[in-house]
């Protein structure tokens, strides 16, 4: 088995628990591994034959601009986006974190990880 990855993509969006986060908005990476078989891809040199991961892109940046209270929420939105609009893929792990989280002190990024069929998705 293969992966594709796509890591540190970064976005502005507004998710957070606190009124101020969903107006004022904030940084956010995603990181994504992708579980699929690329054996076809790899000897066909054909995009027909892999996962096209600029149009995992614009998935990711889509779900990201629907504003969540939950990062673990945006995380399952995503990875559950990504199962219905690529069948090829067999699993993946999302990475998402959120920059400067707003708490009593200096924290560089709060984050959480999941995956495909960890949540049974």
């Amino acid at each position: 088995m293969a992966y594709i990855e796509l890591k540190n993509m970064e976005f502005f969006a507004h998710h957070g628990v606190f009124e101020q986060e969903r107006q004022i908005g904030g940084r956010f990476t995603v990181d994504l591994k992708i579980k699929l078989d690329l054996m076809a891809a790899a000897s066909s040199d054909r995009l027909e034959d892999t996962l096209n991961y600029a149009a995992v892109f614009d998935m990711v940046k889509e779900e990201m601009s629907v504003p969540s209270k939950l990062i673990e929420n945006v995380a399952g939105r995503i990875l559950a986006r990504l199962s219905k609009d690529f069948p090829t893929v067999e699993d993946a792990k999302i990475r998402l974190a959120k920059i400067n989280p707003p708490v009593n002190g200096v924290v560089a990024e709060a984050a959480v990880e999941l995956s495909l069929n960890d949540a049974g998705l």
